[in-house]
């Protein structure tokens, strides 16, 4: 086997495990990377309902409690607010949700489903956590989603989910007095739920890896066509040179030119070595001869 093929072998595997290991590593990195983008996302929507919801309770309503007595305006419930708001941005963003998933709504555009209960219920069941991050299958493809628990802690909120008689006279006529009462403080009867699509932060997620693979690709063949070269112009020729010097030399040729490298590396100094010993085996016979 030649001194090239065996080269080019050896570089070859090399080249294979890195390639795997880097694509590995890499393929990784960048699914973690478009996870924590949706997740980062999936964080900004949450706190910005939560400032809308903030502005709402503190801005809004105490304007149109007076009102309230009168009719009942849905504009002054923080989550409302919070739904319109998100209404509004899914008309750019349809694939992105919010909802504040309730067990007992007043509104019944509110009602939790079986998988938002089931978060509802884990964060009953586990009050000291406060965010769930998870994945889910939607219609649109894989989605992530982010819930944080809701607990009543202000006895203002009792005042609208305690009893029907308690509660607003406006509020009973638009919405009835079956749902949304009944609540007791510190339970935890909400959860606010963010969904975000995860397939375009993981399409450019592919996108990027495979750039990357390519270029990885095309720079180990630029690589290898340069080492090529450089093995054949600065090893191979000069070797092969020397061996057919050294064979017409065995075979009694002694009238073959020298081998004239420049440089100062290993081969140069390997023909300059041959050289000498070719002058001393020309003399050696010459002598003989005599």
């Amino acid at each position: 086997m030649k001194l090239i093929v065996k080269f080019n072998l050896v570089l070859l595997l090399v080249f294979a495990i890195g390639f795997l290991a880097t694509g590995y590593v890499s393929s990784r990195l960048l699914q973690r990377n478009a996870n924590q983008e949706i997740l980062e996302n999936a964080r900004i929507m949450m706190e910005a309902a939560l400032a809308v919801r903030s502005y709402t309770n503190t801005q809004i309503k105490p304007l149109l409690d007076t009102q309230l007595k009168y009719s009942f305006l849905p504009q002054s419930v923080p989550a409302y607010s919070a739904n319109e708001y998100f209404n509004q941005l899914r008309k750019k963003y349809p694939d992105y949700s919010y909802k504040e998933a309730t067990l007992n709504p007043t509104n019944p555009i509110n009602r939790a489903t079986d998988w938002e209960a089931d978060i509802i219920r884990y964060f009953r069941q586990s009050s000291e956590q406060t965010e769930l991050v998870g994945e889910r299958d939607t219609p649109n493809g894989r989605a992530l989603y982010i819930a944080r628990p809701m607990r009543i802690k202000d006895e203002k909120c009792l005042y609208c989910h305690d009893t029907p008689d308690r509660a607003p006279r406006t509020l009973v006529e638009r919405y009835g007095s079956d749902n949304g009462f009944g609540w007791k403080l510190n339970d935890i009867l909400t959860a606010q739920i963010v969904s975000a699509p995860m397939q375009l932060p993981v399409k450019r997620a592919r996108v990027a890896f495979t750039g990357f693979m390519v270029s990885l690709a095309v720079v180990f063949a630029v690589l290898v066509l340069a080492l090529n070269a450089m093995l054949i112009f600065l090893v191979i020729r000069p070797v092969n040179w020397l061996s057919k010097i050294a064979n017409e030399v065995s075979l009694g040729n002694l009238e073959v030119p020298e081998l004239k490298l420049s440089g100062k590396d290993e081969i140069a100094g390997l023909a300059e070595s041959f050289n000498r010993m070719r002058k001393s085996l020309v003399q050696a016979i010459k002598m003989l001869e005599v």
